[in-house]
């Protein structure tokens, strides 16, 4: 009777099974007693650190029409708890000199030279004084070359889109009114540029026709059309008061002995 009961006793009574770990190898040489517990009293900025929250952003899977499918939960979003996501920025590597900076003795810089030495070291391009590569290729002409010769000074018109764009007779055609039909769409730089017109095609009706310059073809076709033709003053290029004067004076004087010729040869 007595053993049963204590054999129900011991039955009853929970075990526990005691687990020993093996320690995980540590670079650690000191003795664990001496460890103390860091406390965040003693560094300000770790404690500084915690009392930061975390903003955690994560996609939702069924978004809501008022909402733009992303939670935001945490602490308010602020300018002292903004930062890049973990991961996202990585430091600049700091090249020593020696063995003791883990990167060799010269740390990839060579033994010798300018590149080897502190400061700006040398420009793009610059091969030691040699003919650089950018030199050695021959160039090309006009805008392909990166030359200012090969740009476009006008936008061009042909008279067959003239004769396509429905111009009435006695219309008047400029560049304002070739914007207008939606013939010429310039933009960039071509906004600035006057209008020349070409002669590919033919004109039917007689039109006033304003442009700063005309091609011999285009010219000679419609004036056999009878179209007026208006040639608009180009931007006069700066010259010194000095030179203006002087070219004054030389077209006076020109003048003065063209006239004289002409006397002469009357009278004569």
């Amino acid at each position: 009777m007595a053993s049963s009961a204590l054999l129900s006793l011991s039955s009853s009574i929970p075990t526990t099974r005691v687990t020993v770990l093996r320690s995980l190898p540590s670079p650690f040489k000191g003795n664990v007693s001496t460890l103390k517990k860091i406390s965040s009293s003693q560094f300000p900025s770790l404690r500084s650190k915690q009392q930061k929250s975390l903003l955690l952003v994560t996609a939702s899977s069924s978004p809501s029409p008022s909402s733009s499918g992303v939670v935001v939960s945490g602490a308010r979003l602020r300018l002292d708890n903004l930062g890049p996501q973990p991961g996202s920025r990585k430091r600049q590597k700091r090249k020593g000199r020696g063995h003791a900076a883990g990167q060799g003795g010269s740390c990839g810089f060579g033994m010798r030279g300018q590149k080897s030495r502190s400061g700006p070291g040398v420009r793009r391009g610059f091969e030691g004084g040699q003919m650089p590569l950018y030199r050695r290729l021959p160039k090309l002409r006009g805008i392909a070359g990166g030359m200012h010769a090969g740009l476009p000074k006008f936008v061009p018109v042909n008279l067959k889109d003239i004769e396509t764009a429905g111009f009435q007779e006695g219309e008047e055609v400029s560049l304002e009114s070739l914007k207008a039909k939606g013939l010429i769409n310039p933009s960039g730089r071509e906004r600035t540029l006057p209008l020349k017109i070409l002669g590919t095609g033919d004109l039917s009706v007689k039109l006033n026709i304003k442009a700063r310059s005309f091609s011999a073809s285009a010219k000679e076709k419609l004036e056999a059309a009878g179209c007026s033709l208006t040639v608009l003053p180009g931007r006069k290029k700066w010259v010194k008061p000095s030179v203006t004067k002087n070219l004054a004076r030389a077209d006076e004087y020109f003048a003065k002995k063209r006239a004289t010729a002409a006397a002469d040869s009357a009278s004569s």
